[in-house]
């Protein structure tokens, strides 16, 4: 039965053949048709895990910010004709801060089987390390850079932290320096405030300390993907 597979994609360019499953290269091997976010990326990607499979085979759909939600169904119609098709993301996992969504709750609206496979998450491997409650947390993607609203989100965390509930966010990498200049200068000085940098990179750095400690320190984040947690 044709489905739709939700492939992860690597963090870096860093330990590919650690970080992504034998099963969701076999997977990759097996499609034809696929929906990413950039066409000469993605093609990279296949051919580093495959280097003898058939690029001009392949079948690419892009779905990014210029695409016309009115194409979109279109993109699932190789299911017709009992062809899986694969959703891949440009790093980590599709679907979750990162475009695929879409396709995924039309996919459902017309019965198609949606399969997700094992890769990657910044945001999931971050908690994980990072000593703050699993339990209960919230991802709140990109702050907001409308001044007063950013307020008005800086705010609704600090509340949320003092009820126990994890806070996560990320930035553009070219503006986590700012963010975390921010970041000392806005939450109080005990608050914990774990960094998660280049995660699963041969220069990984994840560290839990306070805004204080932070403030006397701060690491060089500029242009490294990173996702920030307050507890």
């Amino acid at each position: 039965m044709a489905a739709i597979y939700l492939l992860p994609n690597t963090l870096g360019q860093d330990n590919f053949d650690s970080i992504i499953p034998k099963d969701v290269v076999n997977i990759i091997d097996n499609l034809t048709y696929f929906i990413v976010e950039n066409e000469k990326t993605a093609r990279a990607y296949i051919k580093h895990l495959l280097p003898e499979k058939n690029q001009r085979e392949l079948r690419l759909e892009i779905l990014d910010k210029q695409t016309d939600p009115l194409d979109l169904p279109h993109f699932l119609d190789p299911i017709k004709k009992g062809h899986s098709i694969g959703i891949l993301s440009e790093a980590g996992v599709p679907c979750v801060a990162d475009p695929g969504a879409t396709i995924v709750s039309i996919a459902h609206r017309k019965g198609i089987q949606v399969r997700p496979c094992v890769g990657p998450s910044s945001i999931l491997l971050a908690l994980m390390a990072s000593g703050f409650n699993g339990q209960q947390f919230t991802f709140r993607g990109y702050l907001p850079h409308d001044k007063p609203i950013r307020k008005r989100v800086f705010q609704a965390m600090q509340k949320d932290i003092r009820d126990g509930i994890t806070q996560i966010f990320m930035e553009t990498p070219y503006r986590n320096g700012k963010l975390l200049e921010e970041l000392v200068a806005t939450l109080h000085p005990e608050t914990k405030l774990c960094i998660a940098a280049d995660i699963t990179l041969d220069t990984e750095m994840i560290q839990t300390q306070t805004v204080a400690q932070w403030s006397l320190d701060l690491p060089e984040l500029h242009k490294r993907p990173a996702i920030f947690l307050i507890d």
